[in-house]
């Protein structure tokens, strides 16, 4: 990498690059990728409560929704699905027969992905709930 695409990317008065890689304590990288476990949740097969809960996630989190899809399954009525975003994505898959759900969150950009976990608990009403951190991309550490 030559001098002037390394300052590109370490330019700290941009906080971002232009390519929405992002500049926090010292390290670049493309963005964050939150995997989460809910244990003991509500609404898990309410399909319209899930749609919905995504919605505010990618709202509170300052993401920008392109697209949700989501599919009930029958007969325990659990839900997977997407929110595609221009940021990255939100996943969902619900197992209600055992009141867990496994969603993961990927951002890059501007965003706040820890709003959007904190709004998913609030929804969900988890009794535990694991989550695991990993920055993709990274160019700097």
């Amino acid at each position: 990498m030559t001098q002037a695409t390394w300052q590109h990317y370490i330019d700290k008065e941009k906080q971002t690059t232009d390519d929405l890689f992002i500049v926090q304590d010292d390290k670049i990288f493309a963005g964050k990728h939150l995997i989460l476990d809910l244990w003991d949740c509500q609404q898990l097969d309410n399909l319209s409560f899930i749609e919905k809960t995504l919605c505010d996630a990618v709202e509170i989190a300052d993401a920008t929704l392109l697209h949700i899809h989501l599919h009930h399954f029958t007969p325990n009525g659990g839900v997977s699905g997407v929110a595609v975003l221009a940021e990255s994505h939100i996943s969902i898959h619900t197992w209600p027969e055992r009141a867990y759900a496994a969603l993961d969150i990927f951002m890059c950009g501007h965003t706040k992905p820890e709003k959007a976990v904190e709004l998913l608990k609030q929804r969900f009403q988890p009794k535990r709930i694991e989550i695991n951190t990993h920055l993709r991309g990274i160019i700097k550490e």
